[in-house]
Parts: C-alpha cells; sequence; structure tokens
C-alpha cells in the first residue's frame, strides 16, 4: 500500500471513529462525496511538519447536545482563560418600581415647570416633589423596602430627572477625570490616571440615548442617525462626544472629559508634579513678554488644563477672545469674547467652523486670540494671526514631540487648500511660533511637562529648534510612579531680549543645570 493510500485510510479512519458515519467537522458536504485527494507535494509538507512523538493534548470535555449542535460548538474557539472579561452587572431588581415612579411624575409635575429650571430654589423644589412622589409609590408597593433600598430607588430617580442618569454620582466625584459609556452595561472612569470599571449601568440603548439628548438638546445640538456623532458640553464646561448606531456597534456611546469646577492652579500643577516653581516662572514671563505659544501633546495629557493655566497670566487689562469647537477654556478675565463652533443643521447647511471664527477674530480687535485645539486649515489663519500683531496667542495641537507638532502644523496649513510652497510654510511657522510647551502623560496616569521648546527660525529648508527644559525620567518606585525630574539644558533662550524689551526679570541661574 502506498504512502497515500495509509494516509488517506488513517483519516478515514480516524473520522469514522470521532463522529460514526457523519462527515468531518467543518465539511459541509453529504456524505459518501470524498474530499480533494492531496497532492504529493501537501503530503511531504506534512510529513516534515509531523513530530516524531505525538504531543500531549489538553482534556476537552466532550460536548453535549444534538449532533448537530455539537458540531457547531466545537468549531467555536475555546476560551482563553487568561483574558479576564468586564464584569456584566446584574439587571436591575427595581426596574418596575422605578418606571411606575416615572409615570406618576409625568401626570403630577408640570412639564412645563421642567423646562423653566434655573434657579438652585427650583431645583430645590423638584427634588422635594421628585422625593414626594417616589415615597408615596414605594409605600403603595406589596412587598415593604428596607430603608436603604428605598433611598437607593429615590436617589436613582432623582438622578435621572434632574442629573444624567446612573453616571451622575460618576460625574459628581472629584476623583474621576474622565466617564466612558460604552453601551448601556459597560461604563468606565479615569482615576489617577487608571481605567476602571465603574459599578453602574443604564437600564437600557434608549436609556442612554435619553440622557444624550438631555446633554445635547439645551446647547441647541442634534444627534440621531443622519448625525451620529456630536460634540457638546455640560453646564460645568465638561467636554462630550457621544456617538449612537449605525456608526457605534456597541450602542449609544458617550465620553465625558470632566474639569474642575474650580479651574486649576499654577499651585496645583506644582503640587501634582506637571511642572516647578522655576517652569511656572518662565511661563508666567513668556505670557506677559507676549511671545506665541503652542501646547502639544497626547490625548489626554492635559493640553487644555495647561492653556488654561498658561491664559491666567494673562494681564487682565487686555482683550482676549477665545475660538473652541466645544466651549471648555474658564479664563477669569473681564474682557474676554468667548466664541463657539457650530455644527451644520439637519439640512446640512449653516456650519460655522474654527476657521470661519478665526478670521472673524481678526476683526474684533483681539489683544489676545486663544483657540482651543486647531485641526486643520484653521492653522494657516492663526499663524497669520501671530504674524500680524496679534502677538502672545495661544493655541494646543496633538503630537507626539515638539517637532512633530511644527511637521503637523506643516500638515494642517496645507489642508487649507492655498497651495503654498513647502518652505513658505516653514517660513510662516518658524516666525509665528516662538515657544512649545510639550505635555505627556506617563505609564503611570501623571501629566508632565516635558519639553520648553524655544522655535529659533530656519536654517535652510529646515526649522530650528532648542529645547531650554526637559523632564527626564529616571526610572519608577514600587509604587509604579514615575521618578524624574526637571533639567535645564544650560542654553540661554533668544526669546529672552523680549522678556528685557517688556521689563520681565528672570534670576541669573534659571537656565543653568545644578
Amino acid at each position: 500500500m502506498s504512502l497515500r493510500e495509509r494516509l488517506q485510510r488513517a483519516r478515514q479512519e480516524e473520522r469514522e471513529e470521532t463522529f460514526g458515519r457523519r462527515g468531518a467537522v467543518g465539511d459541509s458536504r453529504p456524505m459518501g462525496r470524498a474530499r480533494p485527494r492531496p497532492d504529493e507535494r501537501h503530503l511531504r509538507a506534512q510529513q516534515e511538519r509531523a513530530p516524531e512523538k505525538p504531543q500531549a493534548q489538553p482534556e476537552v470535555q466532550e460536548p453535549q447536545g444534538k449532533p448537530e449542535e455539537r458540531e457547531l460548538r466545537i468549531l467555536r474557539p475555546a476560551e482563553d482563560v487568561s483574558f479576564h472579561s468586564p464584569v456584566r452587572l446584574p439587571d436591575d431588581p427595581h426596574i418596575g418600581i422605578k418606571e411606575k415612579i416615572h409615570s406618576r411624575l409625568v401626570k403630577e409635575i408640570d412639564a412645563e415647570f421642567l423646562e423653566q429650571i434655573s434657579s438652585v430654589e427650583d431645583r430645590q423644589r423638584l427634588a422635594r416633589e421628585v422625593q414626594k412622589v417616589a415615597t408615596a409609590v414605594l409605600n403603595e408597593e406589596p412587598l415593604p423596602l428596607i430603608r436603604s433600598e428605598k433611598t437607593k430607588i429615590i436617589n436613582e430617580v432623582i438622578d435621572d430627572v434632574m442629573g444624567f442618569g446612573p453616571i451622575t454620582p460618576l460625574l459628581d466625584d472629584e476623583s474621576i477625570t474622565e466617564v466612558m459609556v460604552n453601551g448601556p452595561e459597560m461604563i468606565y472612569v479615569e482615576r489617577g490616571g487608571k481605567i476602571e470599571q465603574a459599578p453602574v449601568r443604564f437600564r437600557d440603548a434608549d436609556h442612554v440615548m435619553h440622557i444624550i439628548e438631555k446633554i445635547v438638546s439645551p446647547i441647541g445640538r442634534r444627534i440621531d442617525e443622519a448625525s451620529p456623532m456630536v460634540d457638546a458640553r455640560l453646564p460645568d464646561g465638561s467636554r462630550v462626544n457621544a456617538v449612537i448606531p449605525p456608526i457605534s456597534l456597541v450602542g449609544p456611546c458617550i465620553t465625558i472629559r470632566k474639569f474642575s469646577r474650580e479651574p486649576l492652579t499654577t499651585d496645583d500643577l506644582v503640587r501634582f508634579g506637571t511642572l516647578t516653581p522655576t517652569v511656572v516662572e518662565l511661563l508666567d514671563g513668556a505670557v506677559k513678554a507676549r511671545l506665541n505659544i503652542v501646547v502639544s501633546g497626547g490625548t489626554g495629557s492635559g493640553k487644555t488644563t495647561t492653556l488654561n493655566v498658561l491664559s491666567s497670566f494673562i494681564p487682565p487689562d487686555e482683550r482676549i477672545v477665545t475660538i473652541e469647537d466645544a466651549a471648555e477654556l474658564q479664563l477669569r478675565q473681564d474682557h474676554v469674547v468667548t466664541m463657539e463652533a457650530r455644527p451644520p443643521n439637519i439640512e446640512g447647511k449653516g456650519a460655522i467652523t474654527i476657521r470661519d471664527l478665526v478670521r472673524n477674530a481678526l476683526r474684533m480687535r483681539p489683544d489676545r486670540i486663544v483657540v482651543g485645539e486647531v485641526r486643520s486649515g484653521e492653522a494657516l489663519d492663526m499663524l497669520q494671526a501671530m504674524n500680524t500683531g496679534h502677538d502672545g496667542s495661544m493655541t494646543t495641537g496633538h503630537a507626539n514631540s515638539p517637532r512633530d507638532m511644527l511637521s503637523r502644523l506643516e500638515t494642517m496649513t496645507l489642508m487649507a487648500g492655498m497651495e503654498l510652497p513647502l518652505r513658505a510654510i516653514r517660513e510662516q511657522i518658524a516666525s509665528a511660533i516662538d515657544l512649545i510647551v510639550h505635555q505627556a502623560r506617563l505609564r503611570d496616569g501623571s501629566r508632565k511637562i516635558t519639553h520648553l521648546t524655544e522655535v529659533l527660525g530656519m536654517e535652510g529648508d529646515v526649522i530650528t529648534m532648542q529645547d531650554i527644559y526637559v523632564f527626564e525620567q529616571t526610572g519608577v518606585d514600587d509604587e509604579g510612579r514615575a521618578l524624574g525630574r526637571f533639567r535645564a539644558t544650560g542654553i540661554r533662550p533668544k526669546f529672552l531680549d523680549q522678556f528685557e524689551a517688556a521689563g520681565i526679570r528672570v534670576p541669573p541661574g534659571m537656565f543653568v543645570d545644578y
């Protein structure tokens, strides 16, 4: 008997021993139709790959059920026991009671009153009404609930009516910096730079949609199947992004970047280790000397917070115009004009872009223009503003390093569609930008200003830069926290001439590394 025949017979006997007269797993052909005969090349490859000794196979439990079901189960990949799936929270046992309370509230509370709530007194009055109705419904239940269950139900109903449902306690928690809703069941938060699952859930996808509508409606935004993405903000300034099906395949999703009710100060950033008092002194002088500053960094690195702190150094007698997609900056000066971009309406018209707002800001006699973030062609308008008498302007951008930030500015300027040569764009960037403040989120979740980099000018076709301060990480401690120090590079920046012209004095040893 030839080798080919022996292999074919052994394969057939193995199939019959495992499945009887049925076909092999995954063989959709009817019984009796032979498989294609393997060619000699395939047989030789099998022999070369075959181990000399049979490997011990893990014991697999025989699947139960009907033969056709058993065949399907065998086809599924085995579970990876090392993977820890998200915790699935149990269904709410009091969902029926809450629905009764909501129905009673609709009947007893005036809808017009709900729309006109603005003052603290109105909210307190509404909370009392909700508590009264909820207590009445709970007292009618045939099975009495313990006091803690009643309190929990009443608080959750109040959160639904007056807040943002089950994520209201997360938004009230000062230690949480980001809330991420991945469908109705999976809710995550960022705390101390680390992501963890929150022990709350929505009832269903409609519940999530109701909360999204509650967020976007007051600011004139919309979300539906025709426009399934939206950027918005909460009353406290926190940034919101919502995505719904068909874009999202896991149900409605909400991402909320929280901001402190009180804007962070330089003392807070020094306490967090984001920067040092020496760096604060240098940045304070840079803003007062009207340097054009770009804050760069990755997602979640703290760029907006740093821009807020830099903006606080602007003298109160200057006119500031801020431009953002969704208003997040919290400037404390009196003479501030805040402008916000607007998405298109349901007919696809009426959009106001950041580029439109930057152009318009030039006609508003600003002393400084602060753009929340440049992403596209508005970079060209921002550079032109910096080069035409609006010194001291500031913006942020996504980049992995100061050099990458310059490359991104080149790309964004080309997106303006002006057909400018690359050298002309680089000259615009080199003459407009004075200082790049680069920020990063380290592996331990901490945010650090890692580079203070001066833009010097052009040498040939290359923009030249020099680092003034850098953060050097030396390792991690026993708890995984990053260890390192801020180090002066020893280079005296060229912009010190602007400091002296503005009457700003710096300590002689500021740029010396001891």
